[in-house]
C-alpha cells in the first residue's frame, strides 16, 4: 500500500504541488519570523558583547523611579569626580569615563541621514590614551581629537558617499554644526546597524556638545589580575551614590540584550500570529483538496478494497499521501522562509523599522519548530479525508459514477454547526463579560473563540451555500447566459466542497475586516481629537513627526516676525503613588493653541500652576480619588521629588490623548529634568496660515534640520502616518492568508476541471466555445468566491466588535467603504484564482476528453 500510495501521488504531480503550497506558505511564515529575529537578536547580542568584552565593570546611572535608557526612561549622568575615587580602590587597574548620548547626523542636502525614528547614535573616546575600553574599530583615519573632529559609523560612510576629510554637520543640542571627518568606525562583528548612526567624539568635546561639563554617562572599569569581577563590584559598590549602579560588564551586556530580546519576542510572536493565520487557512485548503482527490478516485479505492485492502490500509495510504506532502512541503517552507526573512526586512526598511543585521542565524529550533509545525498541520487536515476514504465499498469498482456514500453524521451537520458556533460564543462572552480576568486572557479566550467560530461556520456553510448561491451567482445568470447558468449550478451542486473551499477565504477576509473595523474606529476618534484639540495656526514636529527634539528650535521661532503666540509642550516620566506615569510640561498660554475639555478649573488653569501646581486626567483623578486641592509628590528620574497642588482636572480626548495623566509648569519641569525636549510647538501667527508666514518661520529653522514647520492641517495629517503605517503592515501580513486560501480556490477548480473532462468534452460536442467554458470557469470562481465574502466580512465585524468590548476599545465604526472595497477584492482573487484552471478547461481535447475516465 505504501507503494501504491507514493505512486499515485507521483502520478498526480499537480494536485500534490497545489496541495502542499499552503503548508509551504505557512511554514515560510513561521521558519522566516525565526531566521528574522533570531539574525536581529544575534545582531544585538553581538553589539552589546562587543562593547562590554574588556569591562570588568560598568557603572552607570541609575532612574530613581525604575527602568533604563533601552525603555526609554531618562538616566541620569554622574559626576566626572567619581572616576577619581573608583581609580583609587585598590582592586582596580583602570577606570575611565565616557559619554554616551543622541546626536543626527546631517547630509549635504540639508536633510538628518537616517530618521524614521532609528537611533542616532553619539560616542566619546579618549584618542591619546589607551582604547582597552573602546568597542569600535577604525575603518579608516584616526580618531577625533580636536573641538571641531568627528569620526562616522562607516556604513553611513558608505552610503552616503562621505570620506576622511570631508565635513558632515552635526545637530547635538542646538542648531548644526559643521565637523571635520577624521575617521570611519564600526562595531565588530555586526554586518549593518540598520538605520542607525554614530557620530564619534573625543572626550572633552562630547561633555560640551551634550552640555555635560564635569559629568560623565558611565565608567568602565578593569580590575587587577587577581580580582574577579564579582569582586571589584562588591569593591565599587561602597563609593557609589544613590543615583549610580555597577554590574560587570558580563551582566551588563546581558541586561541590555534581555531588554532587547524582551521586545523582540513580542514582535516575535506577532509575527507568527500571522504565520498561524495562513496554516490554520491551510488546514481547510488540504482537507477540501484531498476530500476532491479522494471523490475522484472512488473507482481506484474501491478497486484496491475488491483486491483485499482493508480499511486501515486504505485510510493510511492516504494519511502516507499526507504525511509526504507535508514533509517536502515543509522543508520546502523551511529554506523559503530564509528569503521571506529578507523580504519581510525589507518591508521593515520601507516601513521605517530598519533593525541591525548579523550573520543569518538559522537556529536547530528553526528547523525543528518549522518541520513538525507543518507535518502536523498537514496530518490534521488528511485525517477527515482519510476516514472518507475507507467509507468506498468494494462494489463501486464496477459501477461507473460512483460516488461517495454520505456519512452517517452528515444528517447532524446543521446542529454541530450550531453546536460549535454556541460553544464559541460562549467562549468569547467569558473572555467579555467575566469579571477580574487579565486583558491578555480576554484576547486568549476570544481568539480560541474565534478559530472555533470559523470552524463552525464552515460546518454550517453547505446548508447556506444553494441560497447564497442562487443570490449571488444571479449577475452571472443574467449577463453570462449559458456559460453564467451552468457556473452557478456547478456551484450548488456540490455544497460541501463549496463551502470548503469558501471557508479558506472566509477566515482571510474576516481577519481583514476584523483589522478594517477597529483601525476605522481608531481613526475616528483619533481624527476627532485631533480636531477638537488643536487649534493653533503652525505646529513645529521632528521630521518623522513623532520623536522629540531640543528646545532650542522651539526657541529660534520667537525671533520671527508675525508670532502672536509660542508655546512648547515637553514630556517626561515620574512616579506618582508608587507607579510610573507619563507627565508633560505646558507653558501659560497653553489655551491660546490647544482647546482641553475641563471637569475642574478651566482654560485659565496652566496660567496659574506656579511652582507647584498640576492638573491631571479625568480618570487618573478619579482611580487616586483626587479632587482640586489635592497634594501628591511626584519622583523624578534624578531623585528629585515634587511636592504639588491639583488646580484643575480635564477630560482628555478620546483616541488622541496628547497631555499626560499629570501636567505641570515648563520652569517645573526643566528645573528637574536635566535635558528637557519638546513634543511639539504649537504657533499662532498674525494673519494665520499663510505663505509668507510659512516662509519666515521656515527660514528662522534653516539650522535645525531636524527640526519641520506645518501648517496645523498638515500636522493634523501626518499624526495619523503611524496608524496608517501599522494598518498597511497588518494588511501585508494578513494578505498571506489571502494568498493561500486563492491556491484553495485554484485547487479545487484545477481539480473539478480534472473531474468533469467528460462534461466539458460533452459541452463542447453540443457546441459550446472554449471562450464559453473558461466563462463559466471565471464566473463559478467569482461566485465562490463571493461566498467567502459574504460568510467572512459580517464575521470580521462582529469579531471587530467583541476584540474591542474586550481590549476597552474607545470607539467602533463601520467602514462601509472599506467593506465595500474588500468584497471588489474578493472578486478579484477569485477572477486571478480562475486564470489557470480556465485556460485548462478551455485547452481540452474534445474526443480526448470524452474518451477521459
Amino acid at each position: 500500500m505504501i507503494t501504491v500510495a507514493l505512486r499515485g501521488m507521483l502520478g498526480r504531480k499537480l494536485r500534490a504541488a497545489l496541495t502542499a503550497i499552503a503548508i509551504v506558505l505557512g511554514v515560510a511564515m513561521v521558519s522566516g519570523t525565526y531566521v528574522l529575529t533570531d539574525t536581529i537578536k544575534a545582531a544585538f547580542g553581538t553589539v552589546f558583547t562587543t562593547v562590554y568584552r574588556n569591562t570588568d565593570a560598568i557603572v552607570t546611572g541609575k532612574s530613581a523611579i525604575g527602568g533604563n535608557q533601552n525603555n526609554g526612561e531618562i538616566v541620569p549622568s554622574l559626576q566626572e569626580s567619581l572616576i577619581g575615587k573608583i581609580r583609587n580602590l585598590p582592586g582596580v587597574a583602570e577606570a575611565q569615563g565616557g559619554i554616551a548620548d543622541a546626536a543626527q547626523l546631517v547630509g549635504r542636502d540639508g536633510k538628518v541621514i537616517g530618521g524614521h525614528g532609528a537611533p542616532s547614535l553619539a560616542f566619546s573616546v579618549h584618542p591619546h590614551g589607551d582604547q582597552h575600553f573602546n568597542p569600535l574599530t577604525l575603518t579608516s583615519g584616526t580618531w577625533p581629537a580636536g573641538p571641531r573632529e568627528v569620526a562616522i559609523d562607516a556604513n553611513t560612510a558608505a552610503k552616503k558617499h562621505y570620506s576622511v576629510g570631508q565635513t558632515i554637520g552635526v545637530i547635538a543640542r542646538g542648531p548644526v554644526q559643521q565637523f571635520r571627518i577624521v575617521g570611519t568606525a564600526k562595531i565588530g562583528g555586526v554586518s549593518s546597524l540598520g538605520g542607525a548612526t554614530m557620530a564619534i567624539f573625543d572626550f572633552p568635546t562630547a561633555q560640551t556638545l551634550f552640555h555635560k561639563q564635569g559629568q560623565v554617562d558611565s565608567i568602565s572599569v578593569a580590575g587587577e589580575n587577581n580580582v574577579s569581577p564579582t569582586q571589584l563590584v562588591q569593591e565599587i559598590q561602597p563609593v557609589l551614590p544613590p543615583t549610580a549602579q555597577v554590574r560587570t560588564g558580563q551582566a551588563e551586556a546581558r541586561s541590555q540584550t534581555n531588554d532587547t530580546s524582551g521586545a523582540l519576542d513580542i514582535f516575535q510572536y506577532f509575527l507568527l500570529a500571522f504565520g498561524g493565520v495562513a496554516l490554520f487557512v491551510g488546514i481547510f485548503v488540504i482537507a477540501n483538496t484531498l476530500s476532491i482527490t479522494i471523490a475522484q478516485r472512488t473507482r481506484e479505492l474501491a478497486t484496491l478494497r475488491s483486491l483485499g485492502a482493508t480499511r486501515r490500509q486504505v485510510r493510511m495510504s492516504v494519511l502516507l499521501e499526507g504525511l509526504v506532502i507535508g514533509a517536502l512541503a515543509s522543508v520546502v517552507g523551511l529554506f523559503l522562509g530564509l528569503a521571506l526573512a529578507k523580504g519581510l526586512n525589507a518591508i521593515f526598511v520601507k516601513l521605517g523599522i530598519d533593525l541591525p543585521q548579523a550573520g543569518t542565524v538559522f537556529a536547530t529550533r528553526t528547523i525543528v519548530i518549522s518541520l513538525v509545525v507543518g507535518i502536523v498541520v498537514t496530518m490534521l487536515a488528511s485525517i477527515l479525508p482519510a476516514l472518507r476514504a475507507t467509507r468506498v465499498p468494494p462494489i463501486a469498482a464496477v459501477r461507473e459514477g460512483a460516488v461517495l456514500p454520505r456519512s452517517r453524521l452528515a444528517r447532524f451537520g446543521v446542529a454541530g454547526g450550531l453546536l460549535v458556533i454556541g460553544g464559541a460564543v460562549a467562549l468569547m462572552l467569558v473572555g467579555l463579560f467575566v469579571g477580574d480576568l487579565a486583558t491578555k486572557w480576554r484576547l486568549i479566550s476570544i481568539g480560541i473563540g474565534a478559530a472555533l467560530l470559523f470552524i463552525g461556520v464552515a460546518i454550517l456553510a453547505p446548508t447556506l451555500v444553494p441560497p447564497l448561491a442562487r443570490i449571488l451567482g444571479w449577475p452571472a445568470v443574467r449577463f453570462g447566459g449559458a456559460s453564467g447558468q451552468l457556473a452557478r449550478g456547478n456551484v450548488v451542486r456540490n455544497p460541501a466542497r463549496t463551502a470548503s473551499t469558501a471557508a479558506a477565504l472566509m477566515i482571510g477576509l474576516a481577519l481583514v475586516t476584523l483589522v478594517g473595523v477597529l483601525a476605522a474606529g481608531l481613526k475616528t476618534r483619533f481624527e476627532g481629537g485631533v480636531n477638537q484639540t488643536f487649534i493653533a495656526d503652525y505646529a513645529l514636529t521632528a521630521e518623522d513627526n513623532f520623536t522629540p527634539i531640543g528646545v532650542a528650535a522651539g526657541n529660534a521661532l520667537k525671533r520671527v516676525a508675525g508670532v502672536v503666540t509660542i508655546s512648547s509642550v515637553r514630556a517626561g516620566r515620574v512616579r506618582v503613588f508608587g507607579s510610573r506615569i507619563s507627565t508633560t510640561a505646558v507653558q501659560p498660554n497653553l489655551a491660546q493653541v490647544m482647546h482641553n475639555e475641563w471637569k475642574a478649573g478651566g482654560p485659565s488653569t496652566p496660567a496659574r500652576l506656579g511652582r507647584n501646581g498640576a492638573f491631571v486626567s479625568k480618570d487618573y483623578a478619579k482611580a487616586h480619588g483626587l479632587t482640586v486641592g489635592s497634594r501628591l509628590q511626584a519622583e523624578t528620574p534624578t531623585g528629585a521629588k515634587l511636592g504639588l497642588v491639583i488646580r484643575g482636572i480635564y477630560d482628555p480626548p478620546k483616541g488622541a490623548p496628547y497631555l499626560g495623566d499629570l501636567a505641570i509648569s515648563v520652569p517645573t519641569f526643566d528645573r528637574a529634568f536635566p535635558t528637557p525636549t519638546n513634543l511639539f510647538t504649537l504657533v499662532n501667527m498674525r494673519g494665520g496660515d499663510t505663505d509668507a508666514n510659512t516662509a519666515r518661520l521656515t527660514a528662522a529653522l534653516r539650522q535645525f534640520p531636524d527640526a519641520k514647520i506645518q501648517t496645523i492641517k498638515e500636522f493634523k495629517k501626518n499624526q495619523l502616518l503611524g496608524l496608517t503605517l501599522l494598518l498597511n503592515l497588518l494588511y501585508v501580513l494578513l494578505s498571506l492568508s489571502i494568498i493561500v486560501s486563492l491556491f484553495g480556490i485554484v485547487n479545487t477548480l484545477v481539480l473539478t476541471v480534472f473531474e468533469r473532462t467528460r462534461e466539458l468534452g460533452m459541452l463542447r460536442a453540443v457546441g459550446m466555445t472554449r471562450r464559453q467554458v473558461r466563462r463559466m470557469i471565471r464566473q463559478e470562481s467569482v461566485v465562490t468566491a463571493l461566498l467567502g465574502a459574504v460568510l467572512g466580512i459580517p464575521l470580521g465585524v462582529i469579531l471587530a466588535l467583541m476584540v474591542g468590548e474586550a481590549i476597552r476599545y474607545p470607539a467602533f465604526t463601520i467602514p462601509w467603504g472599506t467593506l465595500v472595497s474588500f468584497l471588489v477584492a474578493a472578486v478579484i482573487v477569485g477572477l486571478i484564482a480562475a486564470i489557470f484552471p480556465a485556460r485548462r478547461a478551455g485547452r481540452l481535447n474534445v474526443l480526448e476528453a470524452l474518451q477521459y475516465e
